[in-house]
This record gives structure tokens, C-alpha cells and sequence, in this order.
């Protein structure tokens, strides 16, 4: 993600946060969380629109159930912290001052003696290690019981922001499949830079990956783009996205640099069939395994389940990558509001590799797509 003081979310005023803040401290008292510690993630933006940095010196989010939050931050932070009073109140720290000390004495002036703290999946653990001997008799869980649940239901104004993210890569990707990206004795890398610099050029602030993988390295679902040189009658494997006024895009549109070979076409009508039949398949209260099992089961009846091998789809909004994850063994029905990825794959090692994603949002009139390219395996003379 990007390193802004301020996440730009599409409705980035007081009244947004303060009631994302009242959600999350209702999810704790139904789950007898007394105090929420949120440090590095996205957590700590997603409630109060700041963005920590990464730094040794701590920044802490404290939301008591019942209780004002308060942001824990160094004091050369502070100018950073857009205030939100009523919302959250900011509490610099000197470089002489502990602020874990400072975070165990909001956590004890706000909740009982006895008392279950929920801490992010982020928060380094040299905090955590020096903080635990401050809190006797407490019990610890991760905070994406409580928080993660809120996350996963995005509103209109974040369904609209994922959508104009989606439009802008969709409009890259039209680029691409007409043949206007330059690819034939061009490196992977080069590719994967232009696809960056057109993302930026699309209005995104931050490039998250950009994924170009040629022939046999389209096997390698994350292929790293290098030196590889692309040929002429071969398949051009393109995932890429970034981050949009706070919220991501992701996709991924397959071309063939010449006359598309008879096993690649046959292998891709598989692939297209699986995709768009996972996509039919995310409505609301559909267990997310089974949306990946209806790709699974079409790529698997045509002779390739052995080689579909990563899951469907995984959670998107202000992280690239989160819940609610399209996979074997995650029984949650799917609800109004919740956005992924249908990104089913076949990978022939030492041969090629094919992916078709889109960005799907579960909504009470069915699946709605952010993207809208051509779903087809394009030839371009490019």
C-alpha cells in the first residue's frame, strides 16, 4: 500500500469513521473484546484514515468497547494525523517517553482488571513481547475476528471506488489486447514497466504488481518479469493492479503473439468456461468454497484439475490481498458486499499458462463485475 498519512477513501470524513468505530466496538461486545490494539496494517486507516508508517517507533491505535479511541503516536508523526475530533483523540509521545507503556495504561484505564485484548495480525512482535508483561490476566486473539467481518462488507462509496479502479486497468488491458503494447522482442520486464507506468497514468497512486509472463514462465503463477525475451507465437500472461484513492484493482487477460496454437485454444475455452461459471456462482449466501468448486469441477472434468493449482479467488478492497479468500474449506456464505477475485488458471509446466480475473462484488441483485475487458484469448500482432 501506499505510505499517505491519509487513506483517500471515497468517503473520507468523520462521519464515515466514526460509525466504522461504532461497528467495530459493537462486534466487541458481541464478542467480549474489551480493548482492540491496531498498529501496522490497514486495520488502523480502515477506522480513522490514518496510515502508520512502518517505523521502530510505535504507533498504536486503542479502541475500547466502551470507550474513546485513541491514536498512540510519535510526536514527529503527529503533523501526518488528520484529526478528527469526537472520532478519535491523538496522543503524541516524546523520544524520551514508552509508548508501550503509554498503550498498557490506556488499555488498563478503559477495561477491567480481567480482560480479552484482540491485537492486528501486524503489530510487530518486539511490541506485543514488551507489552504482555504490562497486562497481567489478559487474554490475547487476533483482531480479524472482530474487524476483518466489517471489512469484507464494503459500502457503496468503497464498491464505487473499487469499480472506477476496475474501469481504469480495464482500459489497460483493451490497450494490451488491441495490439497497442508493444510485446514481441520486448523483456518481460520492459512490458511489466510499461503496464506500471500506464497504471500511474490511469490516476492509480501506487503500482502493486505487474505481472508479465511469456510461454512456459506463464506456468509460474507469480512469475517474476525479467530478462525473458518475447517471441513471436506464444502466449503473454498480464496480472497487474494498484491502488486507487485507497482501494485496489486486479486483473488478469491473457493474448497470443500470433496464430493461437490448437492446445492453448482448446485449454482457454476450458479456462473461460470455469471463470465465467464461478462469477454465475457468487451470490449472496453461497458458501465461498463452493464458488471455487464450480471453477474446479469444469477445469477438472476437461483433464486439467491437476494443473489448476491455487485457489479461486481471495478478498479485495483497501488490501490487495484479504477476506473473504474463494477457497476449498472456507464454509462462509458469501453477503451483500463482500469483493474478490474469480481467477481461475491451468499451468503446464515447461510449456505455458493461462489466467482469466475479474473483480467481483456480491450484491442483492447477483454477482457484479468491476471488469469488463474482453474475457477472450486475443491474437495480436504486437
Amino acid at each position: 500500500m501506499s505510505g499517505h498519512s491519509i487513506v483517500s477513501s471515497p468517503a473520507n470524513d468523520a462521519k464515515v469513521f466514526a460509525d466504522r468505530l461504532e461497528r467495530a466496538r459493537q462486534s466487541m461486545r458481541a464478542q467480549g473484546v474489551d480493548v482492540a490494539l491496531l498498529s501496522l496494517g490497514l486495520d488502523m486507516p480502515y477506522l480513522t484514515g490514518y496510515n502508520a508508517m512502518p517505523l521502530e517507533r510505535l504507533t498504536m491505535l486503542v479502541l475500547p468497547a466502551h470507550g474513546d479511541a485513541t491514536i498512540v503516536v510519535p510526536g514527529l508523526e503527529a503533523p501526518r494525523v488528520t484529526l478528527m475530533p469526537g472520532v478519535f483523540t491523538l496522543l503524541p509521545w516524546s523520544e524520551t517517553e514508552d509508548p508501550v507503556a503509554i498503550t498498557a495504561r490506556l488499555v488498563k484505564e478503559s477495561t477491567p482488571e480481567t480482560r480479552v485484548v484482540a491485537v492486528g495480525d501486524q503489530m510487530w512482535a518486539r511490541f506485543l513481547v514488551d507489552l504482555m508483561p504490562m497486562l497481567s490476566a489478559t487474554q490475547y486473539r487476533r483482531s480479524v475476528d472482530v474487524i476483518g467481518s466489517l471489512r469484507m462488507r464494503k459500502d457503496q462509496a468503497e464498491i464505487d471506488a473499487l469499480r472506477a479502479a476496475g474501469a481504469a486497468v480495464d482500459r489497460i488491458a483493451g490497450e494490451l489486447q488491441a495490439g497497442r503494447i508493444p510485446l514481441v522482442g520486448r523483456t518481460e520486464a520492459q512490458v511489466s514497466a510499461d503496464l506500471s507506468a500506464r497504471i500511474l497514468a490511469e490516476g492509480h497512486d501506487v503500482v502493486n504488481f505487474a505481472i508479465v509472463a511469456a510461454g512456459e514462465n506463464a506456468a509460474s503463477p507469480h512469475h517474476h518479469p525479467g530478462s525473458r525475451v518475447i517471441q513471436k507465437n506464444e502466449i503473454v500472461l498480464c496480472d497487474f493492479g494498484g491502488t486507487m484513492n485507497g482501494y485496489c484493482s486486479d486483473i488478469t487477460r491473457c493474448v497470443f503473439t500470433g496464430d493461437i496454437a490448437s492446445d492453448v485454444a482448446e485449454a482457454y475455452a476450458v479456462l473461460f468456461e470455469a471463470e465465467a461459471a464461478a462469477v454465475k456462482a457468487a451470490t449472496i449466501g453461497t458458501p465461498c468454497e463452493e464458488v471455487d468448486a464450480v471453477a474446479r469441477r469444469i477445469i477438472a472434468a476437461a483433464g486439467f484439475g491437476d494443473y489448476f493449482i491455487h485457489r479461486t479467488g481471495h478478498g479485495i478492497g483497501l488490501d490487495a490481498h484479504e477476506d473473504p479468500y474463494i477457497v476449498s474449506g472456507n464454509f462462509l456464505p458469501l453477503e451483500a458486499g463482500h469483493a474478490f477475485s474469480i481467477e481461475p488458471g491451468i499451468y503446464l509446466p515447461g510449456k505455458w499458462g493461462m489466467r482469466l480475473e475479474d473483480i467481483v462484488v456480491a450484491t442483492t441483485h447477483g454477482p457484479d463485475s468491476m471488469n469488463h475487458a474482453d474475457h477472450n484469448l486475443i491474437a495480436v500482432d504486437a
